[in-house]
């Protein structure tokens, strides 16, 4: 593994509903919990100065990115898109890839709608079940999206707070659906907590939802977890139930920045995402998509690497012996003793950058995989600052 760490090595308002009594949150009242909810999960995070990229000497580990990307299929796909930049993306590219990912769900192309990332796909969702009624999602969720619209005064937020484990209560956001519902947004493996709901626990949950309302699954991590097949909710949508599942080239891909996602669901709601795409996905990122997607070469390179880094991070925990939970993505959500806010103001101190508090979630700090050598500067500057 290259760096390894153990004990003796060290030394001796809203948009959401309000919740109390909410796990891993200090003492929380309805206002301040209102007030973060409205906030979000993921507000805006000041950038550097490079014009592409982390600065120099800057360990990026806060924005869940997978530096081993683009693959070289993509990179050399790219090139011969940019060299026909001057003409509008070819509807035969934009075929080819639905086909790719169709034939590999075993669905038809019709069933997919390919995004600007799956965030322009999560947003188009928001605007279109979001004026039917609530959006019923986790307390902590990739909320970024939902908010959107939320913000434009399309969807209210409904939150049902987590279990005392820091998992998806599936029992309770089944009970918060109505009859005015429009739609329930679940993300698994879940953002920023990293766990992963098996696939038994979720399709059980989301059937039984989706027999009242849409239930849109975001699948950005899932193919960073131990069984994508058992886990995945698309087999739902071959039973025909009302289920649209997201994913993205973002993350195992390592192409956050280049911006490509789909949506996979019935012909007919994927009409309906069409019809309210805000944008049209670049001749270079479909090729991009086109060159690397069946790479199994890069894709095995690239969860290795994660899940290197991963278990790097989960060893120094365990020696500091702090808690954490059990991820399956590139990320951990952990407790280092002090407030998130602080531990990322003394990280950026080193130029190592983790990403702060999140909503009333005071405790909890997370941490990205990144480039090995990023990741030991992490571990070995953690046992130092919180023992400090």
């Amino acid at each position: 593994m290259g760096y390894r760490l153990t004990r003796r090595g060290l030394f001796s308002a809203g948009a959401g509903v309000a919740a109390v009594g909410l796990a891993g949150c200090t003492t929380t009242t309805s206002a301040t919990a209102a007030a973060a909810e409205a906030t979000g999960a993921f507000p805006a995070e000041a950038s550097g100065p490079a014009l592409f990229g982390p600065e120099a000497g800057l360990a990026l580990l806060s924005r869940n990115e997978n530096p081993y990307g683009p693959a070289p299929s993509a990179l050399k796909m790219i090139s011969k898109a940019a060299e026909k930049g001057a003409y509008y993306t070819n509807q035969e590219a934009i075929v080819t890839l639905n086909k790719l990912i169709a034939d590999r769900h075993g669905v038809s192309p019709e069933q997919i709608v390919i995004t600007t990332g799956s965030g322009e796909a999560l947003s188009a969702l928001a605007l279109i079940y979001g004026p039917k009624g609530p959006i019923v999602a986790p307390r902590l969720f990739w909320d970024t999206t939902a908010l959107y619209a939320a913000k434009l005064g399309m969807a209210e937020i409904i939150r049902v707070p987590l279990t005392e484990d820091m998992d998806m209560d599936l029992a309770a956001i089944d009970a918060a659906i109505t009859p005015e519902t429009g739609m329930v947004q679940l993300c698994n493996p879940n953002n920023p907590t990293g766990i992963a709901m098996p696939g038994s626990v979720i399709r059980a949950a989301v059937s039984k939802m989706a027999a009242k309302t849409t239930v849109v699954v975001d699948e950005a991590y899932i193919e960073l977890v131990d069984d994508e097949a058992s886990m995945t909710c698309v087999p739902l949508i071959k039973e025909g139930k009302d289920v649209i599942v997201t994913r993205t080239f973002s993350k195992i891909y390592g192409m956050a920045g280049i911006r490509v996602g789909y949506t996979i669901s019935s012909a007919e709601t994927a009409e309906k995402i069409r019809y309210t795409q805000m944008s049209w996905t670049p001749c270079t990122s479909i090729a991009a998509a086109i060159g690397c997607y069946d790479d199994t070469a890069f894709l095995d390179y690239s969860k290795s690497k994660i899940v290197e880094a991963r278990e790097m991070i989960t060893t120094t925990l365990d020696a500091l012996d702090l808690k954490y939970l059990k991820s399956q993505t590139n990320f951990v959500y952990f407790q280092s003793g002090m407030p998130a806010n602080d531990l990322a103001k003394a990280m950026a101190a080193e130029k190592i950058s983790i990403r702060g508090q999140y909503m009333d979630y005071v405790p909890w700090s997370r941490v990205s995989t990144g480039k090995i050598q990023d990741v030991e500067r992490f571990c070995k500057a953690l046992p130092r600052l919180v023992n400090a």
